[in-house]
């Protein structure tokens, strides 16, 4: 498919997800958010890792305050991205509440760049990956700024990606480079998309 069709579907998709988010009864979906937070709490993965990474939802994203403030409860290192002004790069700092975050790029709640709070190590960590929408494989539809992108092409930890089962596919476009999440958690199942983790 030449890329200019890749760019018409991804738009189209990325409305098409986005209506079915803001579509969604409030009290149902606040449902989902509380049962994916349990499932993602219960992974070994999750009981296993030093440091949770995790991007700060907004309000057509799978809840990711209450992730947030139940890691840093289970004494887990909590780390967030933020964009780095005139890049495409993100970098992940460690918080100790939400009340550490500020609005920044995009209107999304960041972190202040303090270099004491910055992650250099990822070891032991897990990362949770926003996106508009999945496909079985684990491959994602995101939200077309290439952060998430570029950040896992070097990030070798678990990777995660929470959805709404609503926002599901059977196949996505994907490039050779994209890495998959290892595992999808939706407020009714979990999947394991590619080599055990």
């Amino acid at each position: 498919m030449p890329i200019e069709d890749i760019r018409r579907l991804k738009a189209r998709l990325r409305e098409q997800y986005r209506a079915v988010r803001t579509d969604m009864e409030p009290e149902f979906r606040k449902d989902c958010d509380r049962r994916i937070a349990e499932r993602v709490r219960k992974l070994w993965q999750y009981r296993n890792c030093r440091q949770v990474l995790v991007y700060v939802s907004t309000p057509i994203e799978v809840d990711t305050h209450q992730i947030i403030n139940q890691a840093l409860a289970d004494g887990k290192r909590v780390a967030v991205p933020r964009c780095i002004p005139g890049t495409r790069q993100m970098e992940f700092y460690y918080i100790r509440s939400l009340e550490d975050l500020s609005t920044g790029t995009f209107g999304v709640l960041e972190p202040e760049p303090k270099s004491e709070n910055l992650v250099t190590d990822y070891a032991q960590s897990l990362c949770i990956i926003p996106a508009f929408c999945y496909d079985f494989s684990g491959y994602r539809l995101g939200y077309g700024k290439g952060y998430y992108d570029r950040f896992l092409a070097g990030y070798e930890g678990d990777r995660i990606g929470i959805c709404y089962s609503a926002c599901i596919r059977r196949r996505l476009p994907h490039g050779r480079f994209d890495r998959p999440a290892q595992l999808l958690i939706t407020e009714s199942f979990i999947r394991r998309t590619t080599r055990p983790m």
